[in-house]
């Protein structure tokens, strides 16, 4: 399996999670909880949450229709590889030093759902971090 193959998977990947990513708000029920915010505050969350959103769906989308691009040893596969590594690595330690799971929805199923998340924010990680590394190299 080549560089290129996995970044694809890793796309596929994405685009899972941003379907995926369509429930949370019902499942953690965002919609009680915003209802009591003003309502600038309400619209600057969902548009904070859409960015997300779309950044996720951006990833999987040129991942998977521009693997080769991303590979290709350029300043700037380097370079968006690079902060696709960022983000998704930021996205693993803010699970685990800010968010405050104590009042999250129960059930096993969610704790399953909970560690396929962090498990495929990992393997983002890992996959764009060891891309940036081989453009990096070729680079150098």
């Amino acid at each position: 399996m080549t560089i290129r193959d996995t970044i694809f998977f890793a796309g596929l990947g994405q685009l899972c999670l941003a379907a995926a990513s369509l429930a949370i708000p019902r499942v953690l029920r965002w919609g009680e909880d915003l209802a009591q915010l003003r309502p600038l505050t309400r619209q600057v969350f969902w548009t904070y949450a859409a960015y997300i959103w779309g950044t996720n769906l951006f990833f999987g989308i040129v991942s998977i229709v521009m693997p080769d691009e991303l590979a290709n040893h350029s300043h700037l596969s380097t370079a968006l590889c690079t902060f696709i590594t960022l983000y998704w690595f930021a996205r693993v330690v803010i699970q685990f030093t800010y968010f405050d799971r104590s009042e999250a929805p129960a059930g096993k199923l969610l704790v399953v759902a909970e560690w396929v998340l962090v498990a495929l924010f990992v393997a983002f990680t890992a996959v764009y971090g060891c891309a940036a590394w081989y453009n990096f190299g070729a680079l150098a």
